[in-house]
């Protein structure tokens, strides 16, 4: 298994610098960023830009898989989380677009894997406080967008890999605005859209907060994992103790590093060689106590690549 940077933590490094720090440093693999250019940031992390996707060329691949090559690294996949279900008619055009510009440039760069969420929409008026009924609403907008979507990137020779991540604000409590995050919500969406080609990019630490079996997570969806971000999750006990369960997490989930937190690394590791995922790692960098400066990341990024490699060969 190999051990990969996910690249959104290094927003002002270009690609060539970006792969240069991580050469140097034993890492193996890249998961690149692939916001639109200029489009500024829509999350924490969101917006950055490691390979434009809209200015992509043959000639432009090229370059950028000789000058990795050089470097000994390769691309596990391109990433991109926006909502695609997003209520706004127009937004959510936007970002399918954009989408589907980031399935092209896999193919280009001959990149198995685009990385996304597959999105949240929400309509008060039609479902209330009812959540089944905000269920159902959802996964009828999710068929209005995701089975073109899939055979599209098929078309392309792409896998969709979806992260099972709530992604919850405030102002999109209690559903988050990404769909397919508890077990349930996973295996309907895979009831729904079989295709081969359509997965996950599985997070162990959105479960840990939510008090699911990530290790059984693993063996329920083995064939479905395409690709694993490496991020941690630690739980504030004075806060979870003030705010409860239906504080949602808000002033209780930490986003660590591995090795930093609550997930057992040797036993997500062993689940996976036990279910045959033998890809990546891809650390995900969301630790506020490796943040600050560059060169703080860059800390964050060796520490969890140590705790890790005590697993991985």
């Amino acid at each position: 298994m190999k051990i990969g940077v996910m690249s959104a933590a290094f927003p002002n490094m270009s690609l060539e610098e970006l792969a240069t720090w991580a050469a140097d440093n034993g890492f193996e693999m890249l998961e690149l960023c692939c916001w639109p250019a200029g489009a500024g940031k829509d999350r924490k992390y969101g917006g950055v830009v490691h390979v434009d996707v809209e200015a992509l060329t043959p000639d432009k691949a090229s370059e950028i898989n000789s000058m990795l090559k050089e470097k000994g690294l390769e691309i596990s996949s391109l990433g991109y989380y926006p909502n695609p279900l997003h209520p706004d008619p127009e937004h959510r055009e936007q970002v399918v677009a954009h989408l589907r510009k980031v399935i092209v440039g896999a193919e280009m760069l001959g990149v198995e894997i685009v990385g996304t969420f597959v999105g949240r929409a929400w309509n008060p008026e039609l479902t209330g406080r009812d959540w089944e009924k905000d269920l159902d609403y959802n996964f009828e907008e999710f068929m209005k967008v995701w089975p073109d979507l899939v055979k599209f990137a098929a078309d392309h020779n792409v896998k969709i890999a979806i992260e099972n991540c709530p992604m919850l604000w405030s102002d999109t409590w209690p559903g988050g605005c990404n769909l397919p995050h508890s077990p349930a919500l996973i295996r309907r969406m895979f009831e729904v859209v079989p295709d081969e080609n359509f997965g996950l990019n599985f997070d162990p630490s959105h479960l840990v907060w939510q008090q699911i079996d990530y290790i059984r997570c693993i063996y329920d969806f083995a064939d479905r994992i395409f690709h694993v971000h490496a991020k941690d999750m630690d739980i504030d006990e004075e806060m979870f103790y003030q705010d409860g369960i239906l504080g949602c997490g808000f002033r209780w989930q930490i986003p660590r590093l591995p090795g930093q937190g609550l997930v057992d690394w040797r036993q997500v590791v062993a689940a996976l060689y036990d279910v045959g995922y033998d890809f990546v790692l891809s650390i995900e960098h969301e630790d506020a106590n490796w943040e600050g400066s560059e060169e703080l990341v860059k800390r964050g990024f060796l520490v969890a690549k140590k705790a890790l490699e005590l697993y991985t060969i």
